[in-house]
């Protein structure tokens, strides 16, 4: 398990092992010195996107922020491979429960705007309300659809059956690609071949 006070401990040690304050990190890597007050605290861990940076900063291993503890050399593949594992663990996870709330999404915005449309059924053709109500119902219907859309090009990779290459497509290939379920026809950009390609949670 990734333990966010240990590894927020560990950062604050090694901070102070460099003679750095909270602002000083922070202003190298050009954020807030909050964020790293609520590193340090074990609120939150480093965006992925500076976690390199601030290893260079500290003078430590992206296996030894993510640790939380200096590694003897000898240890440094296994934990490598136990952190690896755990990260995508964690990424499975993630992706599986935004799956969930695509579905969610999807038939709480159906449910809902046919519920108006039959609504507006009942009241007299062509008034300013059933047309309204009418509206309503579509707006909902779009807005949900697009949300779970989103969701589901976010969440995890795409697989081309015919390479096994991993990716996010573009939210236009996803919209205009038939599906069945969550496998999409689309052309893939590894090798080029248009396959079904199926959802994978993790790389």
């Amino acid at each position: 398990m990734i333990d966010q006070i240990k590894i927020g401990k560990f950062i604050a040690a090694k901070r102070k092992e460099k003679s750095l304050t909270q602002a000083e990190v922070a202003e190298r890597l050009g954020i807030t010195d909050r964020a790293v007050s609520k590193w340090e605290r074990g609120l939150a861990l480093p965006d992925a996107s500076i976690m390199l940076n601030l290893c260079n900063i500290l003078g430590i291993s992206i296996t030894e922020l993510l640790t939380g503890e200096a590694t003897m050399e000898e240890d440094y593949k296994d934990k490598a491979e136990k952190l690896i594992l755990e990260i995508r663990k964690k990424e499975e996870e993630n992706n599986r429960y935004l799956l969930r709330l695509e579905t969610v999404i999807g038939v709480l915005s159906t449910v809902s705007a046919l519920t108006i449309i039959f609504t507006a059924a009942f009241l007299t053709p062509g008034t300013v309300l059933m047309t309204f109500l009418v509206l309503i119902a579509l707006l909902i219907l779009f807005v949900g659809i697009y949300f779970a859309l989103n969701i589901e090009r976010d969440a995890g990779y795409y697989e081309c059956r015919s390479c096994h290459h991993r990716y996010v497509p573009d939210f236009s290939h996803v919209v205009m690609a038939m599906h069945i379920g969550r496998s999409r026809l689309m052309k893939c950009p590894s090798c080029g071949k248009r396959t079904w390609q199926k959802k994978v949670l993790s790389r």
